[in-house]
């Protein structure tokens, strides 16, 4: 069967993690590392014993011919990274969210079709083994028919929760909503409802925001709804990263820290003598050792990758997945300032939030902090002045 040769473009955090998971899986060999600092490189490159380094992707994709480059970078590369890689017809991987706005989005999935390559969105909770485990039990009935979901980030400030750990929580919701038909969204900051002023920079170059909470109701195929919850808290909290499905005859519990359970019954009233949920077991591919070094939910990417290849298929965390993701996003941004449901998809792909900012006369955004600390802090002080 077919090894496919990887190439993995930026080897700082993200980068490292993707290349653990491609060296860790059998049916993948890292032939080639690309970043603009040599000590990443030969950092990366000892973890994952790889000694071919380039700092110029086309003459890396030139030399070493890879089936599949994943771009693990900042999402403000993520556009002119996959444009140029695209244009040699390699399929990608690329880091979450698949791009800032839906313009470069369709752009990068019109290129994409135009050199027959596949785009994969680096989702990696859709396919980690809890989730497979959460899967598993919802399509053999054991909770009934779908109802309701509900879900919610880490505590980030809403805005920039929405474009970082927003796009994993909405990606779950997707997995089990279905298509999302429309959008409804109440944003505040600073304890009133949001105003163009507040439209800003992210941190992590992670594209434009705004809302300090945001509270959104989506609508998937048929009749499931759900709600979406990014709130700023006073810390941020993994523990608080979660999603449940409400089924007619059960319900689903679904955790990044705790797991994966089932309660069998739609209601739970707690009778002070027992605990009625039960905890699922995950369901990891049969090849995967923890002894790797490799997480287990970016080496389940990589397994999903090997397999929609062979069969040539889309991944389950496909470019087009990606950018419904997006457009749920921009969604959320659009209602926010509208004050009415959005419906999906676009007809206007241009950001909400710059149209807006540009009808109310305002000029170019403040400039922000990059790091979300400093960046905080210093919205903070907007905030409080």
């Amino acid at each position: 069967m077919k090894t496919y040769r990887v190439a993995i473009l930026g080897c700082r955090s993200r980068g490292t993690s993707a290349a653990k998971a491609y060296h860790a899986h059998p049916r993948t060999e890292i032939v080639a590392l690309c970043d603009l600092v040599q000590e990443r490189l030969a950092a990366l490159g000892n973890i994952v014993n790889v000694s071919a380094h380039f700092t110029d992707l086309d003459e890396m994709i030139r030399q070493t011919s890879p089936d599949i480059v994943a771009i693990p970078t900042a999402t403000d590369a993520h556009y002119p990274l996959a444009m140029r890689v695209l244009e040699h017809g390699v399929n990608i991987e690329v880091e979450k969210p698949i791009c800032g706005d839906l313009v470069e989005a369709d752009a990068v999935l019109a290129k994409a079709k135009e050199k027959n390559a596949r785009v994969v969105v680096h989702h990696q909770r859709r396919v980690s083994p809890t989730m497979q485990a959460v899967a598993k039990v919802l399509n053999e009935g054991k909770i009934g028919e779908l109802r309701y979901i509900y879900a919610s980030g880490k505590g980030y400030y809403a805005g920039y929760g929405l474009m970082n750990i927003g796009t994993h929580v909405i990606n779950n919701m997707l997995r089990f909503g279905g298509h999302c038909r429309s959008v409804v969204t109440q944003a505040t900051t600073g304890g009133r409802t949001i105003t163009p002023e507040d439209v800003l920079p992210s941190p992590s170059g992670m594209g434009i925001i705004a809302g300090e909470y945001v509270t959104a109701t989506l609508q998937f195929d048929g009749h499931i709804t759900g709600t979406l919850l990014q709130h700023r808290c006073p810390k941020v909290d993994s523990d608080a990263y979660a999603m449940e499905l409400y089924g007619t005859e059960g319900r689903l519990f679904w955790s990044e820290l705790r797991g994966a359970w089932r309660l069998p019954t739609p209601h739970f009233v707690p009778d002070g003598t027992h605990d009625r949920w039960e905890k699922l077991a995950p369901i990891y591919p049969v090849h995967f050792e923890a002894a790797s070094g490799a997480d287990a939910d970016d080496y389940c990417v990589v397994e999903e990758y090997v397999n929609a290849l062979d069969e040539n298929r889309e991944h389950e965390c496909s470019g087009e997945e990606g950018r419904h993701v997006l457009e749920v996003l921009m969604g959320i941004f659009e209602s926010a300032v509208r004050g009415t449901r959005v419906a999906l998809p676009q007809k206007n792909r241009e950001h909400p939030l710059l149209q807006w900012r540009a009808e109310a006369g305002l000029g170019d955004m403040p400039e922000m902090p990059r790091d979300y600390g400093t960046w905080l802090a210093k919205e903070t002080e907007r905030l409080n002045s």
